[in-house]
């Protein structure tokens, strides 16, 4: 059977609680928060899934039984395994000057750790194994992550110096189902937000009263216009995942953006959220900024980090 909205959270929430050895015992309630689905709804869900043999209530002896994932349960979860991780990581930073003259904005260390890394420990404990990084600026210096990282791969970008990052895109283009795109200028606080499984499409947003910087309009949990600047939107930040479906389309996209006069000096999340928007539905995958952090310029690293405000 397919799964429906609620019945995959549920699944997704309890193979992660099994996967990671977790000493949390699930309760109706508990379940509602991790899922934000109401207890009635868990309630009805669980029956669900008990019925189709997804999940069980089992317990150690003397202890009060909990549901617990089947094999079958993780069976059905997997047309929503994300399949790969695919890094934006070529251009320049040229607002982080003077410390990305020498090093890429990704390799900068921030309390003494990578940037890159903070996502990077993010979808190894994820479990997902294929990892790539498009790389351009100062490349060779991305090799010393195969010391801690030595199953990740590069693809190298020819054109970061004369183009946007939608040439990027087009390194990874045909690599877009069931993946994860992620910029690797990000300082990711909350490793959870990277996860094993995706229900479908969805970019990370912020909601917000007021924003100068990019963001998404939405209706019904859906992006409906992507923008510079606005009231009661969602601040976007530049993590998202494609569904088989959505990935296929895009290879086909990117490319014909990237070749349409200008094109070159598009940004890749321009191609389905603006010049394709009525061909997706993409969600917004709710977040705050405590979770992540968008490094742009040098004051803002110092803030984070006052080693460099010395």
């Amino acid at each position: 059977m397919g799964l429906s909205r609620p019945q995959f959270e549920i699944l997704a929430v309890l193979e992660a609680v099994r996967r990671n050895a977790e000493n949390e015992s699930l309760t109706q309630r508990s379940l509602a928060k991790r899922t934000r689905l109401s207890v009635g709804t868990v309630n009805k869900t669980l029956t669900q899934l008990g019925d189709a043999g997804f999940v069980e209530n089992s317990a150690p002896a003397g202890k009060a039984a909990f549901p617990q994932i089947t094999m079958k349960g993780i069976e059905a979860l997997e047309p929503f395994r994300v399949k790969r991780a695919l890094f934006i990581a070529a251009g320049f930073g040229s607002r982080l000057v003077p410390i990305t003259l020498n090093t890429p904005k990704p390799l900068v260390r921030v309390k003494g750790q990578r940037i890159i890394d903070t996502l990077l420990d993010a979808v190894i404990a994820a479990g997902i194994e294929e990892i790539l990084i498009v790389r351009g600026y100062l490349g060779e210096q991305f090799d010393q992550l195969l010391y801690k990282y030595p199953g990740i791969q590069f693809l190298e970008n020819p054109f970061f110096n004369e183009t946007n990052n939608i040439s990027s895109a087009m390194c990874i283009r045909y690599l877009l189902k069931n993946a994860y795109v992620l910029e690797s200028d990000l300082y990711l606080s909350s490793p959870s937000l990277v996860s094993k499984y995706q229900f479908t499409s969805n970019y990370l947003g912020v909601p917000a009263e007021l924003t100068d910087d990019w963001c998404f309009e939405t209706k019904n949990g859906y992006i409906s216009r992507l923008k510079v600047g606005g009231r009661n939107c969602h601040h976007m930040f530049g993590i998202s995942y494609w569904n088989e479906h959505d990935g296929a389309k895009m290879a086909e996209h990117i490319k014909a953006v990237y070749e349409m006069p200008g094109g070159k000096e598009r940004y890749w999340d321009q191609v389905a959220l603006e010049y394709f928007i009525k061909e997706y539905n993409i969600e917004v995958r709710e977040c705050s900024f405590e979770d992540i952090i968008e490094i742009d310029t040098f004051s803002d690293l110092k803030k984070l980090d006052r080693g460099y405000a010395v």
